[in-house]
C-alpha cells in the first residue's frame, strides 16, 4: 500500500513511546538509535541504525533520545506523552558532573513536563536518567542514557554582502525609511493563477533586508526592514491560536553554511506577539519555522561538534556540524522533544566532502522538517540528497528517499541533489525542490511530486515542474508551494526567481527580485492587514499647486486617498481625491496649503486613518 499521510499534526498527537510499566527504556531506545549505550564518544563516529523496524507505542517520548552521542551540556531532560502526562521523581546522573537536581516545568499543551537541571553537564560526559511517568493509565520508570558532546564555537564571520545594482531598490518619498529589493515581473498573472500575494524576504544585494509582501504584480505592500547584519528567512502566513498570523526566522547567517538567530510571530497588525528561541543551549537556524494547532513550532538548529574525521579522511581534530530538530512548546519555551541526526544518520551517506583543515563538515544538512499524522517526521537533508521518514516515538528512520541508502527503486527523473522543502502532500505524496546544482546535476532545477509506495519499495515521479522559457538553476535554497486549485508556485531561493505552474506545469505567473538578491522560499497567500499608527505623506510644491504622497505600509484596505489642506493644522478642508494606486499613491492637488493631511479610505468611503498634518 502506499505510504498514507498529511500534514495535519494533531491526527498524531499523541501516542508517543518509550517504555513504561516495567519495561526498561534503555533496552529499546539504545537499539533502535544506535545499537549500543555504553561506551560511545562524541569525539568519535557513531555506529547508526539502517531502516528500524518501529517498536509499538507506549505513552511517552524522552528527549534527549536514548543513545544521542552529542547531546548539549545545557540540555533538559523531556518527557512527552498524552494529555494529563505528570513526572514525578526525577534522578540524573553525569559520569564526571554527578548527581543533578532540577525543577519539573509543565508544557503548556497538557503533555508532559520537562525536567530544568541545575547545572550544566560536562563535555564528553555518559548522562543516566531515571523518571517516575504517570500517562494515563500508564504508570512506571522511565529511564534513558545519552552523552554530551565535545562542542565547537565556530566563527561568526557571516557571509560577505554580493552587491547588487543600485537601480534594483525601491524608494518612496512617503516612506523614505523603506528601501527593499525591487520585484521584477516577467508574466504576469494569468486566468487561472492563485489569489493572494507574495511573501518573500530578500536580503543580500543593494536593497535593505526584511520580510516583504508584494501583491502579484510585484507592488509592495509591507517592509519591515532589519539591520543590514541580519537578514530573515521563511516568511510566511501561519495559523496560532486560530488566527492568521505572519512568521519568519531572523538573525545573522555564518559564512560556515548555517543561521544562529530567533523565529518571530507577528499578528495582522504587524505587532510581534511571541519569540521561538531555540532551547538546550542552540541557536535557531533559518530552515524551518512551521507551527501547530496545538500552540507548539518545529524548529531547526545546527550543532558543530569536535570529532575525530581521520577515518574519513580528515582531521583528527575534526569538526563536524550536526542537525538538530526540536519541537518547541510556544508559551513556555520548553523543549517538548528533540532529535539529532549523528544517532540516526551515517556519516558515510553524505555527498559533502570532508575537509581536511579543522573547519565544520556539514555532513547532513536538515533543511526542511514536515510532521505527519502517523506519528512521524518527514526530514530533508541537502547534503545525503535523501528525504527520511523518522518515527516519533523512537526517534529511528522508517526509511529513506533518495541518496546512497534509498529504501525505495526510483523510476525515471525522480533522484534528488542537494534538495530542498519536502513536504507531504494528500494520498502519502512528497513534494520537493531539486535544486540540481553545487556542483551541476540537472539542466535545470525542478518541482517534483513523487510517490512512495512502501509495500513495493518502489517511488514514482508523478509531476515536474520547470521552467520552459527561462533556464532557472538554483544553487541553494528554494521551495515548492501547493496551492489551491491544483497550482504550485516554485521558489528558487538564491537565484532568486519564482514561478507559479498550473497542474498540468503551465506558467501562471513569474517574476524576480533584484540583482544578487536571495530569497530562501517565496510563499503566496490571502493576506489582510491593520497596521496600527497613521499614513505616512510627503508634500512638495509643483507648479501653482501640490505633489502629495501618500502610503501606509502594510494596509490592506485602502481603496482612496483623500487629501485635506489649509493654512493651519486646525483649518484642514478636503481638497482632492484618488484612487489607491500600488504602494505609495501620488495626488496632484490645486492648492497652496500649506499644510496638507491625507486619509485612508476603503471601499465604502469610510475612514481608517489619518496622517499627522505636515507643512509643504
Amino acid at each position: 500500500m502506499p505510504v498514507t499521510t498529511d500534514n495535519a499534526s494533531s491526527g498524531r498527537r499523541r501516542a508517543i513511546v518509550l517504555a513504561l510499566a516495567g519495561t526498561p527504556l534503555a533496552a529499546l531506545g539504545c537499539a533502535l538509535a544506535l545499537g549500543a549505550c555504553g561506551g560511545t564518544s562524541s569525539a568519535d563516529i557513531p555506529p547508526v541504525e539502517r531502516d528500524a523496524k518501529v517498536a509499538s507505542a507506549n505513552p511517552v517520548a524522552v528527549s534527549p533520545e536514548p543513545g544521542t552521542p552529542d547531546a548539549s551540556p545545557a540540555t533538559q531532560i523531556s518527557f512527552l506523552g498524552g494529555p494529563g502526562t505528570r513526572v514525578g521523581s526525577v534522578t540524573v546522573k553525569g559520569s564526571r558532573s554527578g548527581s543533578h537536581s532540577g525543577v519539573l516545568r509543565a508544557y503548556s499543551t497538557g503533555t508532559g513536563e520537562s525536567f530544568i537541571v541545575s547545572h550544566p553537564f560536562q563535555q564528553g560526559e555518559h548522562v543516566t536518567v531515571h523518571a517516575q511517568v504517570v500517562a494515563g493509565p500508564d504508570q512506571g520508570t522511565v529511564t534513558t542514557s545519552f552523552t554530551i558532546a565535545h562542542q565547537y564555537s565556530p566563527s561568526q564571520k557571516q557571509f560577505p554582502n554580493n552587491p547588487g545594482s543600485s537601480k534594483d531598490i525601491q524608494h518612496y518619498s512617503s516612506a523614505p525609511s523603506l528601501t527593499p529589493s525591487t520585484v521584477r515581473i516577467y508574466t504576469h498573472a494569468k486566468p487561472g493563477a492563485a489569489s493572494g500575494d507574495l511573501f518573500m524576504a530578500p536580503y543580500q544585494g543593494k536593497g535593505t533586508p526584511g520580510p516583504m509582501i508584494t501583491d502579484q504584480a510585484g507592488n509592495l505592500i509591507w517592509f519591515h526592514p532589519l539591520p543590514s547584519d541580519e537578514a530573515a528567512t521563511n516568511f510566511q502566513v501561519q495559523q496560532y491560536e486560530g488566527q492568521p498570523v505572519l512568521t519568519w526566522w531572523q538573525g545573522r547567517i555564518l559564512e560556515v553554511g548555517f543561521g544562529q538567530g530567533e523565529d518571530v510571530i507577528y499578528d495582522d497588525a504587524y505587532r510581534q506577539i511571541a519569540r521561538v528561541r531555540a532551547g538546550n543551549g542552540y541557536h535557531a537556524d533559518l530552515h524551518e519555522i512551521r507551527l501547530t494547532p496545538e500552540g507548539t513550532a518545529w524548529i531547526d538548529e545546527f550543532d558543530p561538534i569536535r570529532m575525530n574525521l581521520a577515518p574519513l579522511h580528515g582531521s583528527s581534530q575534526g569538526v563536524l556540524t550536526d542537525s538538530v530538530v526540536q519541537e518547541i512548546d510556544v508559551k513556555t519555551g520548553l523543549v517538548m522533544w528533540e532529535w539529532h541526526a549523528l544517532g540516526h544518520v551515517a556519516v558515510g551517506e553524505s555527498r559533502h566532502e570532508v575537509p581536511k583543515s579543522v573547519s565544520p563538515w556539514d555532513y547532513v544538512h536538515v533543511n526542511s522538517v514536515d510532521p505527519g499524522s502517523h506519528g512521524d517526521l518527514l526530514l530533508s537533508a541537502r547534503s545525503t540528497w535523501a528525504m527520511y521518514d523518522v518515527d516519533l516515538h523512537s526517534g529511528a528512520i522508517r526509511w529513506r528517499l533518495g541518496g546512497t541508502h534509498s529504501s525505495f527503486h526510483g523510476s525515471t527523473g525522480t533522484r534528488t541533489y542537494w534538495q530542498h522543502d519536502a513536504e507531504w502532500q494528500p494520498g502519502g505524496l512528497i513534494s520537493v525542490f531539486d535544486n540540481g546544482s553545487t556542483p551541476p546535476k540537472e539542466k535545470q532545477s525542478r518541482g517534483l511530486l513523487l510517490e512512495p509506495d512502501t509495500s513495493t519499495h518502489t517511488v514514482v515521479l508523478r509531476k515536474q515542474f520547470t521552467n520552459p522559457s527561462r533556464t532557472l538553476l538554483a544553487t541553494s535554497q528554494g521551495n515548492l508551494l501547493s496551492l489551491p486549485g491544483g497550482n504550485w508556485l516554485m521558489g528558487y531561493g538564491g537565484l532568486p526567481d519564482f514561478t507559479e505552474y498550473d497542474s498540468s506545469g503551465h506558467v501562471l505567473l513569474d517574476g524576480t527580485l533584484g540583482k544578487n538578491v536571495q530569497d530562501f522560499r517565496t510563499y503566496l497567500a490571502p493576506w489582510t492587514g491593520h497596521p496600527g499608527g497613521s499614513p505616512s505623506v510627503a508634500v512638495v510644491h509643483s507648479g501653482s499647486g501640490l505633489s502629495v504622497s501618500a502610503s501606509w505600509n502594510g494596509a490592506t484596505e485602502v481603496a482612496s486617498w483623500r487629501v485635506l489642506a489649509g493654512a493651519s493644522p486646525s483649518s484642514l478642508t478636503p481638497v482632492a481625491d484618488a484612487a489607491a494606486a500600488g504602494f505609495q499613491t501620488t495626488i496632484a492637488a490645486a492648492t497652496g496649503g500649506p499644510y496638507v493631511q491625507v486619509q485612508a479610505l476603503d471601499s465604502s468611503g469610510a475612514v481608517l486613518g489619518t496622517s499627522a498634518a505636515v507643512k509643504a
